[in-house]
């Protein structure tokens, strides 16, 4: 049964895990981007494009995005918990941006400082309907979240010229970078204009039929124009690319009711679920290409698992949430959520990851800034992740529950205040830490509802409990019932898909929702080396490491190793690590 998004500002994190993350966020990553977008000339190039302040472009030719996706975490915070800084930058970058505007209502700081102001020659590789994308994006949060217009009228007006510009009989073609297509829905979702939701169908169908011709050594499989989406079963090419791709192409088929399309994008995300995914729920195991590989070929140390492509799968899965109402969607947004979002930005919010690995071998060489081998960033030139996680952190409050007419569901386990309509409630939990969840009624119609509660699918069994007896979920609620939901969080063994080559005969420990992942610095023997054998599994809370967690003893062949959360790792020092490690029988 589809789902609804509760409105906006129904729900609230109110402490834990999560709220600790979005904290940082606000305090120290959100400021130290401001700080990165003046350094490297990001928002200098919307002054030289407004004509305010003169000189060439500084940057990546998408580098616009940066700031929109920023402007996006901004507006979100702002909605959260307003502050005179956020609204200073809000309304500032805002202005930026809108005066950069051209009359037509093109905008593209590249193209005008850089190309002199030729449009749309390179739809392969030049980005411009990819950064509209974040364009339209941030302008729809904004508006949702402060009732501020100012981006929304910047896109309304490019949307216009985008819908002038291309389709059948005008301008054919696609962006090598999808990202149009989720972007130009959400906006027809927000001001009811029909034609951007017209467009963003015409870009998906127009897929995989040559519209693009990939100069250089790519193929059409990286700018995702090698099959029409709706023949696509098995995801292939630049994983950012394909996701936002499918995203879009979801949020398509629900808007236009086209079934056929909803359920060739469900078998795509099945199978990369069952044979592309990483245990973290990273995905793109190919370096070359920032690419999906073969079913089954996830090697952890070629791992790629870019933050971006992690955030664009959440994004994903939650449009077919949405749209179906299975709880599979939501399990994997919890994964890659817990392990492959987080791990891109470290404790302290100021560094980042590009490239998430599962393994760093003894004595790895640092080849790139990219690479997890040399440690978090302050920043990177192609700087698309480290905004990334700021909007999806800003944002995640809208994650906690869903709607339909039969009551509201729980998706994401946090200690959160839920109010809609005459429902509401709040919960209380230690997740992802321990198990124990409960829901405390606040608010209540004098009719039947459900409230339904997720059961992880790690969750191998349950107790559910309403004021201390066993019943249904479906009822007559009072205010102060009290739901208690008990899960078996507590640490296991993981065996991997014998088809996966590279860790046959490995294993991985995981607690919860959470992945581990073992640190040279916490073993005596070389990780490389040495293998985990059958024993019990210690657990042991540590409140003053790594920001306070559970660290698991494993018996391990030279005497004990200990398992760390894997998105906190490289948070002390950077050095060899794993996530699975060969076992002896």
């Amino acid at each position: 049964m589809p789902l609804r998004p509760l409105p906006f500002g129904s729900t609230s994190i109110t402490g834990g895990f999560w709220l600790e993350r979005q904290r940082t966020n606000r305090d120290a990553t959100i400021p130290a981007a401001a700080q990165r977008l003046e350094e490297v000339g990001t928002l200098e190039n919307f002054r030289r494009a407004a004509g305010t302040e003169s000189g060439g472009f500084a940057g990546k030719l998408f580098a616009d995005t940066d700031v929109y996706k920023w402007l996006e975490a901004v507006a979100w915070e702002q909605a959260r918990e307003p502050s005179p800084q956020l609204a200073d930058w809000q309304s500032g970058a805002s202005a930026l941006v809108a005066a950069a505007q051209e009359p037509d209502g093109y905008l593209n700081t590249h193209t005008r400082l850089a190309l002199g102001g030729q449009r749309y020659g390179d739809l392969e590789k030049g980005h411009e309907l990819y950064c509209a994308g974040h364009l339209l994006q941030a302008a729809v949060a904004q508006v949702r979240a402060t009732g501020d217009r100012t981006l929304l009228d910047v896109a309304s007006r490019f949307a216009d010229h985008l819908c002038k510009t291309f389709g059948p009989g005008r301008l054919e073609g696609v962006d090598g970078h999808p990202l149009i297509e989720m972007a130009l829905v959400e906006l027809y979702r927000e001001t009811g204009t029909a034609a951007y939701l017209e467009l963003a169908s015409y870009f998906v169908e127009a897929r995989g039929h040559g519209t693009l011709t990939p100069p250089g050594h790519h193929g059409p499989a990286y700018f995702q124009d090698h099959l029409p989406v709706r023949d696509v079963r098995t995801i292939a090419g630049h994983a950012v690319r394909a996701l936002y791709l499918a995203a879009g192409a979801t949020d398509v088929a629900v808007e236009t009711g086209d079934a056929e399309l909803l359920d060739a994008l469900q078998a795509t995300w099945q199978t990369m679920v069952d044979s592309q995914t990483y245990l973290t729920g990273g995905v793109g195991s190919r370096w070359y290409g920032e690419a999906f590989g073969d079913p089954f070929e996830l090697p952890p140390d070629a791992a790629y698992c870019e933050t971006c492509a992690a955030i664009a799968s959440v994004q994903w899965s939650w449009r077919l949430l949405l749209a179906t109402g299975e709880s599979k969607y939501a399990d994997l947004i919890e994964r890659t959520l817990y392990n492959a979002v987080i791990s891109g930005v470290s404790l302290g919010g100021d560094s980042f990851f590009y490239v998430n690995t599962l393994k760093v071998r003894h004595n790895a060489f640092a080849d790139d800034q990219r690479s997890a081998v040399g440690g978090r960033q302050p920043w990177f030139g192609t700087a698309c992740c480290p905004p990334n996680v700021m909007r999806t952190l800003s944002s995640l409050d809208q994650l906690v529950a869903t709607s339909d007419d039969d009551g509201v569901q729980v998706q994401l386990y946090a200690p959160a205040s839920v109010r809609m309509g005459s429902i509401g409630f709040d919960i209380e939990t230690e997740y992802p830490w321990h198990g124990t969840v409960r829901v405390r009624i606040t608010a209540t119609p004098d009719t039947p509802w459900t409230l339904g509660l997720r059961i992880p699918a790690w969750a191998d069994s349950h107790r559910l409990t309403i004021n201390g007896f066993e019943g249904p979920l479906r009822r007559v609620w009072s205010v102060g019932d009290e739901v208690v939901l008990e899960l078996p969080v507590t640490a296991r063994r993981t065996t991997p898909d014998e088809r996966i080559d590279s860790v046959r005969g490995c294993v991985a420990i995981e607690r919860g929702p959470l992945v581990y992942c073992f640190e040279q610095q916490d073993a005596d023997a070389v990780l490389d080396e040495t293998a985990v054998v059958p024993g019990e599994l210690i657990e042991r809370d540590q409140p003053g490491l790594l920001g306070g967690v559970t660290t698991i003893e494993v018996p391990a062949r030279d005497g004990t190793l200990t398992a760390i959360p894997y998105y906190a790792w490289a948070n002390r020092t950077v050095g060899p690590m794993t996530v699975w490690i060969r076992e002896d029988a």
